[in-house]
């Protein structure tokens, strides 16, 4: 049960409503997930929350497959069963298939395993896996 009232369009404040007038429009949808209607009783929270989807899952490095897999396993891994099959349906939309997921989830509970063993064991960095900041490619400013 949410914790919060999910608003109707009609209920949300005139700045929410414009948030999720362009979710609809970028996303070319005509109703928009519980999350942003949760989300509406903060405009303001709304407002930045989509601001940075939008330019985090936008166009890059990653294709948008990558990036909706990316999401399904932090959202595995931090047990978000909301952002978990939201961004498992946004993932076989953009064609995962039933073998890329399965072997998503074996590489998630893997790294979970492993994870926690070094970290209970406090295994020491190789000083050969090091990232070196001084040898990196972009310079300071």
């Amino acid at each position: 049960m949410s914790t919060v009232k999910l608003l109707a369009y009609d209920e949300m404040s005139d700045e929410a409503r414009s948030v999720i007038d362009d979710i609809r429009s970028t996303r070319n949808i005509d109703e928009v997930n519980n999350f942003w209607k949760a989300l509406a009783n903060d405009p303001a929270t709304l407002r930045r929350i989509w601001e940075s989807l939008k330019l985090v899952m936008g166009p890059g490095h990653l294709d948008p497959l990558a990036k909706e897999m990316i999401y399904v396993a932090v959202s595995a891994a931090n047990g978000c069963d909301y952002c978990l099959h939201s961004h498992t349906a946004a993932a076989r939309a953009k064609g995962m298939s039933t073998e890329q997921h399965s072997e998503l989830l074996a590489v998630v509970a893997m790294a979970h395993q492993t994870n926690a063993l070094a970290t209970s064991m406090a295994v020491p960095v190789d000083t050969q896996l090091l990232v070196n900041r001084e040898t990196s490619t972009s310079s300071p400013d």
